[in-house]
């Protein structure tokens, strides 16, 4: 009896979310088979990619792999499944809090003591028993309350410039500001990426996005102008030679590791570069280290998982039950190709240097964590879509 009871107050909080009426057809196994392959994939490769830092820095090579399983994937794990039953509509009853939440995250980093630098940026907010990324939080808390918004307003209140353009511009100003304050220019480019997909999608005039468009050239201007190492990075990626021991060390090393890989790799735990010489080498760069021990043909596989992703993270979107559900899931599905795409690209020489890590593969257990809970509200719409 007591059991009874105790499963329907869960059901009431949740606005019973484990009812089965509620949903339409089985979840998208298809993006939940790649997402976890991805996972398994990434785990193996950050064991060996972090190997030898773990044991310079902890005298422990599997330091890092341990706290990526604790701090990211089992905690990663159990939001994915309960946001997974969660109706993914109920957020929207959240949507503000997660407003305020966001921006008192990005303001504790500044704070004394509990605010913490990593290298050129304060990122990390340390509680004593929990530490943790709030930019990483905020890519999802952000876009859930932009695609609460952009429902309410709907396509006739976003052509009014009072009502639809200023208030958008407010918001996401107030975000950008607090995450260049940090500074964290590669989620900085993630934030302003999603947000400005949702709201081309959510169909405002072309004129707005033109300008939007603009506006975010000039702001990156403006932060390669205030940063000298930026302007740097932009130097080494139109010029990769000018400086090979110094502004172009980093994308040298790493199309020595991509290259030295070959078709098939040096087998997987032989990675040369990790020795000391591929800055990053279980962040930013860790898929030069799987480019570099696992091959051409290895590396090209992980591309088509993200591609997977990808494909059914869009079609979930087109069948989405409503303009929340689309806009909510083309956000999550354009975060992952984003980041997958850029860091893919900054290594093997196609895009500047960012800072942006590869989803579900680079160490970060925030990262890891706000990935898969994104991951569990796709799977939440993919049950509740049309057929396609």
């Amino acid at each position: 009896m007591r059991k009874k009871i105790f499963l329907e107050k869960i059901k009431t909080f949740f606005g019973a979310p484990f009812s089965h009426h509620q949903l339409h057809h089985a979840p998208d196994y298809l993006l939940i088979g790649a997402v976890g392959l991805i996972l398994v994939f990434g785990l193996m490769m950050l064991s060996s990619a972090s190997a030898v830092a773990a044991f310079q820095e902890h005298n422990d090579s599997y330091y890092f792999f341990k706290h990526q399983l604790l701090n990211g994937l089992l905690p990663g794990l159990i939001g994915f499944f309960i946001i997974a039953q969660f109706d993914y509509r109920k957020l929207k009853k959240f949507a503000f809090a997660m407003l305020v939440a966001t921006i008192i995250l990005l303001v504790l980093v500044f704070l004394p003591v509990i605010g913490q630098s990593y290298g050129k940026t304060n990122s990390w907010v340390n509680l004593g028993l929990v530490g943790f990324q709030p930019t990483e939080i905020v890519k999802l808390t952000f876009l859930i309350y932009l695609a609460t918004w952009l429902e309410k307003r709907g396509e006739h209140g976003l052509r009014d410039v009072q009502y639809g353009l200023l208030p958008f511009l407010f918001a996401l100003g107030m975000v950008v500001i607090l995450v260049m304050a940090q500074p964290d220019f590669g989620t900085l480019l993630v934030i302003m990426a999603i947000s400005l997909t949702v709201y081309f999608l959510a169909n405002p005039p072309y004129r707005y996005v033109f300008g939007l468009i603009i506006g975010g050239f000039l702001l990156m201007f403006i932060a390669l102008q205030v940063a000298p190492y930026r302007l740097a990075r932009l130097t080494a990626f139109f010029n990769p030679d000018v400086d090979p021991q110094g502004i172009s060390y980093h994308i040298t090393q790493a199309k020595i590791a991509v290259g030295s890989g070959g078709i098939l790799g040096l087998g997987i735990g032989k990675s040369r570069q990790k020795f000391d010489y591929l800055p990053e080498v279980y962040g930013d760069s860790i898929f030069a280290v799987i480019a570099e021990e696992m091959g051409f043909i290895f590396s090209l596989a992980l591309i088509g998982l993200f591609l997977t992703v990808a494909t059914r993270g869009l079609k979930i979107a087109r069948a989405a039950p409503d303009k929340f559900g689309e806009l909510l899931a083309v956000g999550i599905t354009s975060w992952f190709a984003f980041q997958a795409f850029i860091n893919i690209a900054t290594m093997i020489g196609l895009f500047p240097l960012t800072g942006i890590p590869l989803p579900f593969i680079s160490y970060g257990g925030t990262a890891l964590t706000v990935s898969l809970v994104a991951c569990g509200i796709l799977i939440n719409i993919s049950k509740q879509t049309k057929a396609y």
